[in-house]
Formats: C-alpha cells, sequence, structure tokens
C-alpha cells in the first residue's frame, strides 16, 4: 500500500466475557496454537509498519491479570458495560494527533495485513471503510426451527473488522449516538458518514464458538512458518565487582569484558533470533569499531533482534539460553533472567529458559577466565 501521510492507531477490543463460546477464561485469552487469541490480534497490529500508536481496551476484572500477554506497544484502557462503551474509552485516549482509527475486535485473530492495508488505502478517499465479505448461501426466514421465508441473499454482506475511520468524525458519532449498534459502521452510518466496502477474507473469522476454535486451527496449520536459530558468544573476565548476564547484575568479584557491557548471555541469544531470520550477527548490526556502541546495554541488541523479527511478521514462540561458567552461581538468578529478556521481548515469562552448567574445570570457562553462552530461539509466522 501507498503510506498515507497521517498518523494512524487502532482500538482492539477485548474486553467482553466470550460466554457463548464457554470455557475457564474468556475467549481473547485462550490458546490458540501457543498464543491466545488476543496476542495473535494485537501482533497483526503491532507488527504492522503504518500502526503509531495501539490501545487495548480490557475488562476492569482482566487488568491485573496474568492471562493476558504483555505487548509492549499496547496502551491499555478500561473498557465499558457494552462494546460501543468500550470502544468509546479507546478512542477518547487516542493521541491529539492522530488522524485515522481502526477498531477491531480481539476476537478476530487472524486478521491479514492485507486487509488492514486495503482499510487504508480506502481511507484516502473515503471517511469510513470496513471489510466484509458478500454472501453466497441461500438466506432464510425461520420460526421455531421451521422455514418460513426466503430472502434475497444480493447485496448483502457479512461485516467484519478492522472498520476504519477519520478519527475526528467517528469519534464525535459515538459521542452523540446513545443506540445499542452492533458495530461501529452502524455507529458511522447514524452520523450520515459514508462508509466502503473493500474486500475481506474468509479467513478473518470471529472466534464465537467452539467450532470456531477448530477452523482457526486448521488454517494455522496450513500456513504457520517455524525458523529455529542458534547463537554462541564469549567474553573474558577482568577488573570489576559485577557481571551483567541477560540483563541481571550479579556481584562478583570480577566483571566481564568487551566493547558493550558485555552480557554474553543476551549477546547469544540476540545472535539465535537473527540467525533464524538469517540476518547476519550483532557485529553486522552494531560493529565493535563504533564508538557509539561503547559499554551499550545489551537491550538495544536484542530490542533490534526483536523488532526485525516482527516487521517481517514473526513473533518468538520461546528461547533456550545456556550460561557456561564456574562462577557466579546462575540459579539463583534464573527466574529474574527469564522475567528481563521476557519483558524485553513482550512475550510472557514461561517461553524463557535461562539455565547454567560447568565445563567439568575443563577449557577457559573451566579455568575461571570467561564465560560462554549458547541460545536457541524459534520463531513463527502465521
Amino acid at each position: 500500500m501507498e503510506k498515507p501521510d497521517k498518523k494512524i492507531a487502532v482500538v482492539i477490543v477485548a474486553a467482553g466475557r466470550g460466554t457463548r463460546v464457554g470455557g475457564e477464561v474468556p475467549k481473547q485469552w485462550r490458546m490458540l496454537r501457543g498464543q491466545s487469541v488476543a496476542k495473535r490480534s494485537m501482533d497483526a497490529f503491532a507488527n504492522h509498519p503504518e500502526i503509531d500508536q495501539l490501545i487495548l481496551v480490557l475488562h476492569p476484572d482482566d487488568i491485573q491479570s496474568d492471562l493476558w500477554p504483555r505487548q509492549p506497544r499496547a496502551e491499555i484502557v478500561n473498557g465499558g458495560d457494552t462494546r460501543k462503551a468500550s470502544v468509546l474509552a479507546g478512542l477518547q485516549v487516542l493521541a491529539k494527533d492522530v488522524d485515522l482509527v481502526l477498531i477491531h475486535d480481539a476476537a478476530r485473530p487472524l486478521v491479514s495485513s492485507t486487509i488492514i492495508d486495503r482499510v487504508l488505502d480506502a481511507l484516502t478517499n473515503a471517511p469510513a471503510a470496513a471489510p466484509a465479505i458478500a454472501m453466497t448461501d441461500a438466506l432464510w426466514h425461520g420460526t421455531d426451527g421451521f422455514v418460513t421465508g426466503n430472502r434475497d441473499r444480493a447485496n448483502l454482506y457479512r461485516a467484519q473488522t478492522p472498520q476504519g475511520f477519520h478519527l475526528d468524525q467517528i469519534l464525535a458519532a459515538h459521542i452523540a449516538d446513545n443506540s445499542d449498534a452492533s458495530d461501529d459502521v452502524e455507529v458511522a452510518q447514524r452520523a450520515g458518514m459514508d462508509v466502503k466496502i473493500v474486500e475481506g477474507e474468509e479467513r478473518n473469522l470471529k472466534i464465537t464458538t467452539e467450532a470456531d476454535f477448530i477452523k482457526a486451527e486448521t488454517m494455522l496449520s496450513d500456513t504457520m512458518d517455524i525458523r529455529t536459530g542458534n547463537g554462541f558468544d564469549v567474553h573474558r573476565f577482568g577488573a570489576g565487582d559485577s557481571v551483567i548476564l541477560c540483563g541481571v547484575t550479579i556481584a562478583h568479584d570480577r566483571t566481564l569484558q568487551g566493547h558493550s557491557d558485555a552480557d554474553v548471555g543476551m549477546h547469544a541469544l540476540t545472535d539465535a533470533i537473527y540467525g533464524a531470520l538469517a540476518d547476519g550477527d550483532i557485529g553486522q548490526h552494531f560493529p565493535p569499531t563504533d564508538p557509539q556502541w561503547r559499554g551499550a546495554a545489551s537491550r538495544i541488541f536484542l530490542e533490534d533482534a526483536v523488532a526485525r523479527a516482527n516487521v517481517r511478521g514473526f513473533s518468538l514462540s520461546n528461547a533456550d539460553v545456556t550460561l557456561i561458567c564456574e562462577e557466579p552461581k546462575i540459579a539463583p538468578h534464573s527466574r529474574d533472567m527469564a522475567k528481563e529478556l521476557a519483558q524485553i521481548m513482550g512475550v510472557s515469562a514461561d517461553r524463557i529458559s535461562v539455565k547454567a552448567t560447568t565445563s567439568e574445570r575443563l577449557g577457559f570457562t573451566g579455568r575461571g577466565e570467561g564465560i560462554a553462552a549458547s541460545a536457541t530461539a524459534t520463531l513463527v509466522k502465521i
């Protein structure tokens, strides 16, 4: 798509309870091939290059819950008693310089960048746009389980999200509207806005029943791209009083030497992600000959690797880091390390493993001359 010269935001509505599908948790927090429904929806927009601001509207009971996976780009807003109230809450916190807004149901986890592009393209010459699929099946009226009539399917569509609008117009429409509108297009129409229809996709289904989970699982199995990369790094000890490993500072009688902060674990993990992308290594992206990286925090490198993966449509499935040293002791800090790496990469800590081993007093690590680290990262693209 041609990039619009406007600031674009998305409001993702995830405040519903999803009672029709059943289960112990609302449907948006149920897992779908290793990621929650809402996480897949969030990532689709967080990874889209045209989205400048991302609002996630949650039920108040979920704000402090561990159910929902944190997305670094998402700003959290309390939802209302209805979907319409939740949308308005999201619209009202958007940055004042936002021009266009997309409103998306978190329960549509397989939305594609193609649909997002179509809606944004349509907004260049229309005040509102939304994806839909033309009806092809026969339509009946029914009463008490029996067919009572037929309806012409011509010019009928199944509505989808994201539905896109010029922010000033849809915000004013929501503030003025007191109806129980079924979606934001209905609100826009009540305000006199013309809504352009763009082509939707069968894949962009809304999770409503258990059967929809099965459909989504099948669709994902047909399109999954899984990549694994390995990383390895070594740093020698020098004079100092602490080491930084996987983002955690540990008191020690020496420090690790390097051009940056010498976080050997984070360097290995960063190279593992670059490797999965076939995108070089730290030395290529952050040359040690460049003085601007002297003493730099290694999270800068890891954030770059994750951003490169996200831009190409990949999410981190899991990562495993092994630190090889005689000292310091790693086990007391491994959980904090996993949490720190997870926070940087925008995933839950249960997807990150940090552990340690010795080299049985053999080699340079066995002699206490330094620390080595190996890492494996798996990326998934849907």
